[in-house]
């Protein structure tokens, strides 16, 4: 475009003061505020301004019906919630990008009803006065693990922080080299033991670490050993590592507490189920820990939180450091994690079915070939759409069972009239939102973390997009 040209395509720009007067503006304004109207107003047109100047835009970007269309679509977008539902189709179980574990049904439905009220957290009403806001976990959690004491922190990560702060400030902790982990991009246990004032002592080498490491590392300037679950790796080979009830022998011979950063914090067996690689937390404690902590919203299927367990004296240790008021979670979280919790009261049968993350996990293999051929039916019978049944690959994700893969069952869906960016751009992008994974220039739909009654959501939204 000439500068002439384009001087010419500007003038016909109209001004925020005669869009205001149609009647669309009005309703936009009742709708929104007409202060957000005039502003957002006024940031399209800067937009179209600086796309004519680049020479990117036409005389039908100017036009005012299309303009204010424009606007319509950028206010409804800010109206939408940042934080809203997505359909899971990775095949990983706990997404961190997609919250980790789903809450029970019954959970998320007490959560509802108890936040529209004011809520009992820290107030005994037996005598009125105020008690511990985590009591009504603790007593729970005790049951559940057979821990003398127990308490309850935003997160992991904040728990692993609170007791080395608490337990082993200026002393020692010794840990295995391979354990010496890196989660997240930013949680590194030597960066979290030194803000925690304690001296890290690495024993063994990467792949093998013995008791006997530990022993012979042992001295009077030991505060603690500290056995790390190594959540998004694994190392294989020739490896070894000592187990937690060798580790608990060793501590108990030299007075030097064992604590376990379990994880994900399994409240189940599973490797009575084939899947193994995370510990048990009750197994834990019965071999002799001091203490142990562990994820909510991981295998457990809570919310997010960091749980402490163990011995009493070492819990009410962390529980008057002062950064454990900096830690406490909010009412949700005490709610949430309470109800999850006694979900497990009712045995380990019931609660693999109410829970989420563990029923996806453990799904049959039957359970997963009825759904991959139904949604393999419904999606085949839409034209422009070539459907073929995948045997894949899912994982648990967030670190629980590293890198070890769980059988699973999918869907490789391509199509003619759209690339499969677009198309996985689409689902992403549509209401609701469909997170697949793209592999081998298809779209991959897993059904292992997939609902039943998502299925029919899934096939509408293909419909949706095939005929947009």
């Amino acid at each position: 475009m000439t500068p002439t040209e384009i001087g010419a395509l500007l003038r016909k720009l109209p001004q925020v003061d005669r869009l205001m007067k149609f009647d669309k503006m009005e309703s936009l304004s009742q709708q929104h505020s007409r202060s957000l109207v005039l502003a957002e107003c006024r940031s399209l047109l800067d937009s179209l301004r600086a796309r004519a100047l680049a020479g990117d835009a036409g005389e039908e970007d100017f036009s005012e019906d299309i303009i204010i269309q424009r606007l319509s679509d950028r206010l409804s977008e800010r109206q939408t919630p940042f934080y809203r539902r997505v359909i899971n189709g990775t095949g990983i179980v706990l997404h961190t990008g997609l919250g980790r574990a789903p809450l029970a049904s019954e959970v998320a439905d007490s959560l509802v009803e108890q936040l529209r009220h004011p809520v009992r957290v820290e107030i005994d009403l037996e005598s009125g006065l105020r008690g511990n806001r985590d009591e009504g976990c603790v007593d729970l959690i005790r049951e559940l693990t057979g821990a003398e004491d127990a308490t309850v922190v935003n997160n992991n990560a904040g728990a692993t922080l609170l007791l080395l702060s608490a337990l082993a400030k200026d002393q020692e902790v010794l840990v295995s080299h391979g354990e010496l982990v890196e989660i997240g991009g930013s949680f590194r246990i030597p960066d979290i033991m030194e803000q925690g004032g304690a001296r890290l002592k690495a024993v063994g080498t990467t792949n093998r670490t013995r008791a006997r490491d530990y022993d012979e590392a042992c001295s009077s300037d030991s505060g603690m050993i500290l056995k790390v679950h190594t959540s998004n790796y694994k190392v294989v080979g020739f490896t070894e590592e000592a187990e937690i009830s060798e580790l608990c022998t060793v501590g108990k011979t030299h007075g030097v507490p064992v604590v376990h950063d379990m994880g994900s914090g399994c409240m189940v067996d599973l490797a009575s189920r084939g899947l193994r690689g995370e510990s048990w937390v009750r197994d834990s404690l019965e071999s002799g820990c001091a203490l142990v902590c562990f994820s909510g919203d991981k295998l457990l299927g809570g919310p997010q939180a960091g749980i402490i367990a163990g011995s009493a004296d070492l819990v009410q240790k962390c529980r008057k450091h002062p950064l454990y008021r900096a830690m406490r979670p909010g009412r949700m979280t005490y709610i949430a994690l309470e109800q999850t919790l006694r979900i497990y009261l009712r045995g380990e049968e019931e609660s693999i079915q109410s829970i989420p993350s563990l029923r996806r996990v453990l799904d049959t293999p039957e359970t997963l070939k009825e759904r991959q051929e139904k949604l393999h039916h419904d999606l085949s019978r839409l034209s422009d759409l070539q459907v073929h049944l995948l045997d894949h690959d899912g994982y648990a994700g967030s670190g629980s069972l590293p890198a070890q893969p769980i059988t699973s069952l999918g869907l490789k869906i391509t199509s003619p009239l759209l690339s499969t960016a677009e198309l996985a751009r689409k689902l992403r992008t549509g209401e609701p939102s469909i997170l697949p994974t793209v592999q081998d220039d298809a779209i991959i739909l897993d059904v292992r973390t997939l609902e039943d009654e998502e299925l029919d959501v899934i096939v509408a939204r293909f419909s949706e997009i095939l005929a947009s």
